[in-house]
């Protein structure tokens, strides 16, 4: 006969199952921490900040996300006068928030200023160069803008940076050239348009700041402009390249008119001996006067009057942008001979069979005066132009207008 087992014996045996199921309960769950509490509103970063956002009636939102930060103001080109800004408001999650506009279509550049320190719009891409500034940009859509913007539908041309050797500055220097939609697979020779920056730019100001490759690009696409090459030159005769890419020609140490002196007329000197036949050497080009043109913009508009002047019957068409007669250095020693010199220069340009003189300036524009004399003195030679009068000051909006406009006078 079998003995029951004690009850003692059948709690321990109990126990032991309790505590083995218990033990494998926690190790299939085992025991989370607690979750972290969540942050208060005002150190939550949103998570897509949309900056610059263009509303549908061309307005336009500006974000910043900032919990520190007290104030914060954008400075735009739309903003009217100097030093302008806008203050933008503050929320309870530390996003600040202005809205401009509406704005009409035009490319605008903008840069922020954070408890008095200045920056670029961390959430926008689309960033430009001016000399040694950093600025964001936006495009509000229009036919005022349609040629500042790529498109994927037309075709589009080449721009390449080039290294040449210049004999008359003594170093290598760079120069951008655009080349239009089919250079490159092509056996087609082109005509060649010599385009210049002004006073702080470089040999990037164009396609940076001027969109020069996308207007080229529209224009050609839409039949407005015959497609060509388009050369855009380092104006500072003492610099190899662009200043944000390329290492400083070493300083000979001298300052103020003496280094004025040192380099008056050798960029335009070099243009004439180094440039242009390194681009006839080396692109597909139509030679002779009646296939070049020359344009600049400010300082690169003093430079195309003093290179035309003093090389009558090399360029058939030519362009001064915001820039009249500015007498400066030397030319304040003896302005009578200086203005007689000018005449007798004029007057071989005019017999030279030049094609276009066109000039524009904006009618506030600091240039104004100049332009005026400048066109005091054609009309004292009989030299014919056409002269362009816009809107607003010395500024990019004009000059890239002006370059649109440009663009399709030549070479017909």
């Amino acid at each position: 006969m079998r003995k029951k087992p004690s009850t003692r014996i059948v709690t321990i045996v109990t126990n032991l199952v309790l505590l083995c199921i218990t033990i494998s309960s926690m190790a299939q769950e085992p025991v989370r921490p607690a979750a972290a509490p969540a942050a208060p509103p005002a150190f939550r970063m949103p998570a897509r900040i949309i900056s610059p956002e263009i509303l549908p009636d061309n307005k336009v939102t500006f974000r910043v996300y900032s919990k520190n930060a007290q104030k914060i103001t954008v400075s735009g080109e739309w903003q009217t006068g100097p030093g302008g800004a806008e203050e933008l408001v503050k929320n309870d999650t530390g996003l600040f928030v202005f809205t401009a506009g509406p704005l009409k279509p035009e490319l605008y550049a903008y840069t922020f200023t954070v408890d008095g320190v200045r920056t670029i719009d961390q959430n926008n891409v689309q960033v430009r160069r001016d000399g040694a500034s950093y600025q964001s940009f936006f495009i509000i859509p229009g036919s005022e803008s349609d040629l500042y913007i790529h498109k994927n539908n037309v075709p589009h041309g080449t721009v390449n940076k080039v290294w040449y050797n210049s004999s008359v500055l003594g170093f290598a220097r760079r120069v951008y050239v655009y080349t239009p939609a089919g250079y490159e697979g092509g056996t087609q020779k082109y005509p060649v348009f010599y385009l210049l920056h002004g006073a702080g730019g470089d040999e990037d100001a164009w396609t940076n700041m001027g969109r020069a490759a996308q207007i080229m690009d529209n224009l050609i696409a839409q039949g407005k402009s015959k497609p060509m090459i388009v050369v855009m030159t380092n104006g500072n005769a003492n610099q190899a390249g662009a200043q944000n890419e390329v290492p400083p020609v070493p300083s000979t140490g001298e300052q103020g008119m003496a280094a004025y002196q040192r380099y008056a007329g050798k960029f335009e000197e070099h243009l004439v001996k180094d440039v242009v036949p390194f681009i006839e050497k080396n692109y597909r080009t139509l030679t002779g006067k009646d296939n070049r043109a020359i344009a600049g913009l400010s300082m690169g508009g003093m430079h195309t009057q003093t290179i035309t002047n003093n090389n009558p019957g090399m360029f058939s068409y030519i362009g001064v942008y915001s820039m009249g007669i500015m007498n400066m250095g030397p030319q304040t020693q003896d302005p009578a001979k200086i203005e007689q010199e000018r005449i007798t220069k004029l007057t071989a340009l005019k017999n030279s069979g030049y094609k276009l003189y066109w000039i524009a300036v904006g009618k506030d524009d600091f240039v104004y005066k100049g332009v005026i004399t400048l066109r005091e003195t054609l009309d004292k030679v009989g030299l014919k132009y056409i002269y362009r009068e816009s809107t607003g000051g010395h500024t990019w909006a004009n000059w890239r207008i002006y370059l649109s406009e440009f663009a399709p006078m030549l070479f017909k």
